[in-house]
C-alpha cells in the first residue's frame, strides 16, 4: 500500500427501506454484505481499477438471493421478472446500461459490454437481441420466496404497490425499497458507480427504473452515486447526477448529501444513496428508516445496518 497514490474506497447496498424482520435476517445480510466487500476491497487493493471492482460487486450482489437484482429479482404484474443495471466509469464519464431485461444472471455483464460500444442502453428487446449476439447462456433467475410474494399480491388484487426489498424466510408486509449498488475509488483516484435491480415489483409492465439512469447512478471524476428506494422519487430529484455535480461544482460530498438529503426529505421522497469523492470521503444518506449498506475505509469494514436515527447523512 506504501507505493500506492490514493487508498482504495469501497461501499455497496442492498437497498433501503423499512426494518429488517428479526435479528436473524439482519445477520445475515450483515454477513452477506461483509464477504462482499472483503472480496471486492482486496482486488481493489491489489491495484484492480474502480470500474473492474464495481462489476464483480454488483455480480457477486446479483448473485445473492436475498436481494432484489439478479437471482432473487422480484415479479412484475404479469408475473416476468425484468431488470436494469447501469454502469459509469467516472473518469471517462461514460454511462452504459439495459432496461427490463430477462432470462440473464448478470444484467451488469451487458451494461459492461456496452461501455465500449457507440449505442451503450439498449431497452428490452435490444437487450435481448445482445444476449444472443454475446451467446451468454438464459438464466431463470426466480426464486420460490418471489414466486409466493406474488401469488399472494395477486389473491389481494396486487394491493400493495411494490414488493419487498429482501426475500426473508417470512414475506415483508410493509413495502420497501430494493437495489443493489456499488461505489469504488482506486487507488489511481479514479471512480466508477454501478446499480443493478430487479425493479419495484407488481408495477405496471413497461415501467422503467431509475436505476439505469443517471438519476440513479453517476460518476465523474469527482464523486460517484449509486441510489436506492423509489425509483420515481430518484429520477424526480435526479438525485446521483445532482450529488456530483454538487461535489464537481466544489461542495464536500457530505454537504452535498446533506444538502440533497434535506431536500428530498421537504419534498416527501423516500430515498437512499452511497457515495464517494476523490478526495476519498465515504458518505451515505436516507429518508428511509433504514439503507442496507456496507463500506471498506482503507482500514476496516463497517456497515448502516443499525443505523436508524434521525439523521439524513452518514460518513467516514
Amino acid at each position: 500500500m506504501s507505493n500506492k497514490a490514493v487508498k482504495p474506497k469501497l461501499i455497496i447496498h442492498g437497498g433501503a427501506g423499512g426494518h429488517l424482520k428479526s435479528a436473524k435476517g439482519e445477520a445475515i445480510v450483515r454477513k452477506t454484505l461483509h464477504s462482499i466487500i472483503e472480496e471486492v476491497y482486496a482486488l481493489l487493493d491489489f491495484g484492480s481499477s474502480a470500474l473492474d471492482a464495481v462489476i464483480l460487486g454488483c455480480q457477486l450482489l446479483e448473485n445473492q438471493p436475498i436481494f432484489n437484482a439478479g437471482t432473487g429479482s422480484v415479479l412484475q404484474s404479469d408475473g416476468q421478472i425484468r431488470m436494469s443495471a447501469a454502469l459509469m466509469d467516472g473518469a471517462r464519464q461514460r454511462f452504459s446500461g439495459v432496461i427490463n431485461v430477462s432470462r440473464v444472471r448478470h444484467p451488469i455483464e451487458l451494461a459492461k459490454f456496452l461501455q465500449g460500444e457507440e449505442d451503450r442502453v439498449l431497452s428490452d428487446y435490444g437487450a435481448t437481441e445482445l444476449l444472443r449476439e454475446l451467446n451468454i447462456p438464459r438464466y431463470d433467475p426466480l426464486i420460490d420466496i418471489r414466486l409466493k410474494e406474488w401469488i399472494q399480491e395477486r389473491e389481494e388484487n396486487f394491493d400493495k404497490h411494490m414488493a419487498g426489498v429482501v426475500a426473508e424466510q417470512e414475506l415483508v408486509h410493509e413495502p420497501r425499497k430494493g437495489t443493489i449498488g456499488v461505489v469504488a475509488l482506486d487507488c489511481n483516484g479514479k471512480i466508477a458507480a454501478g446499480t443493478s435491480t430487479g425493479g419495484k415489483g407488481l408495477e405496471r409492465i413497461g415501467r422503467v427504473s431509475d436505476s439505469a439512469m443517471p438519476a440513479g447512478n453517476y460518476a465523474d471524476a469527482s464523486a460517484g452515486v449509486s441510489c436506492t428506494g423509489i425509483g420515481e422519487d430518484i429520477m424526480e430529484e435526479c438525485l446521483a447526477a445532482k450529488i456530483v455535480i454538487r461535489v464537481t461544482d466544489g461542495m464536500t460530498l457530505v454537504d452535498a448529501m446533506q444538502k440533497s438529503m434535506t431536500d428530498c426529505r421537504g419534498r416527501h421522497r423516500d430515498v437512499g444513496a452511497i457515495a464517494i469523492a476523490n478526495d476519498g470521503t465515504i458518505s451515505w444518506g436516507k429518508t428511509s428508516e433504514v439503507l442496507l449498506a456496507a463500506y471498506h475505509n482503507g482500514e476496516k469494514i463497517g456497515d448502516t445496518l443499525n443505523w436508524n436515527n434521525q439523521e439524513l447523512v452518514g460518513h467516514h
